[in-house]
């Protein structure tokens, strides 16, 4: 298994913006369905918040809808998600991966933190 590698984070304060990016390697990236799911301080969970499909259909968790958009560039095996609008409550470590899991392993994440 592949590990995608999240990059992007950082401190902003709410309202400000960030741009994610994951890199995922391996020829499979453009055919399957790929998400940023996020890990908030004690939760054990990582909720799915966007999904774009190989063929750019997408889906935006209603927490983020309006605020955040997600996008792929095939040709580069990479993954976006632009957050504006950042609020305290999105703070989290943001990971990539496909939807449904199985290709890709988990990577390490980026950790996004907005103060207020």
């Amino acid at each position: 298994q592949v590990q995608p590698v999240e990059s992007g984070g950082g401190l902003v304060q709410a309202g400000g913006s960030l741009r994610l990016s994951c890199a995922a390697s391996g020829s499979i990236f453009s055919d399957v369905a790929m998400g940023w799911y996020r890990q908030v301080p004690g939760n054990d969970e990582r909720d799915l918040v966007a999904t774009v499909l190989s063929y750019g259909t997408i889906n935006i968790a209603d927490a983020v809808k309006g605020r955040f958009t997600i996008s792929r560039d095939n040709a580069k095996n990479t993954l976006y998600l632009q957050m504006n609008k950042l609020k305290p409550e999105d703070t989290a470590v943001y990971y990539c991966n496909s939807v449904p899991l199985g290709p890709y392993e988990w990577g390490q994440g980026t950790q996004v933190t907005v103060s207020s």
